[in-house]
């Protein structure tokens, strides 16, 4: 199965993902805007629509879609649009690209949850859109800080 969010900068959200027992592989790429096949350097401009997002193939038998979920929710800040910590624009924006109705409810449904529970003291601003073309980052991207040796910590 797969599943594909945009939760900041690319590095940090793959890293994340790739710890978890059941996902079988990430990529990172741009998905959401106009232009097709776009570069790094296009998206950073904040004119393509795009979000910087990780899209991770998982088994179900494994690991949920509602437990990868709970994961996209903490390791964000899904109540800033368009920012996350010190990177800004549209291409870092909250977002649950949904590839089957269940995975759109599931989202919508937990979305309210958390809303209401009042773990967030604004108002979550992540979108719940249909999943559109995953465009694949650069091969430069992926896997980032494994090839670097840099660890993000939330």
């Amino acid at each position: 199965m797969k599943a594909t969010f945009g939760m900041g900068c690319f590095w940090c959200s793959e890293d994340v993902f790739r710890k978890i027992k059941g996902v079988k592989s990430t990529q990172v790429g741009y998905m959401g805007g106009w232009l097709d096949n776009p570069t790094y350097e296009e998206v950073c401009t904040d004119r393509t629509g795009h979000a910087e997002v990780v899209q991770v193939e998982y088994d179900p038998a494994s690991i949920s879609y509602e437990e990868i979920l709970k994961v996209f929710w903490s390791n964000h800040d899904p109540t800033t649009p368009n920012r996350q910590g010190p990177d800004i624009g549209k291409q870092y924006r909250s977002a649950v690209f949904f590839h089957t109705p269940e995975q759109e409810a599931a989202a919508k449904s937990m979305k309210e949850k958390l809303q209401d529970s009042g773990l967030f003291k604004r108002k979550i601003v992540t979108e719940i859109v249909p999943a559109s073309t995953f465009w694949k980052a650069e091969e430069y991207h992926q896997q980032y800080y494994e090839k670097c040796g840099i660890r993000y910590h939330m």
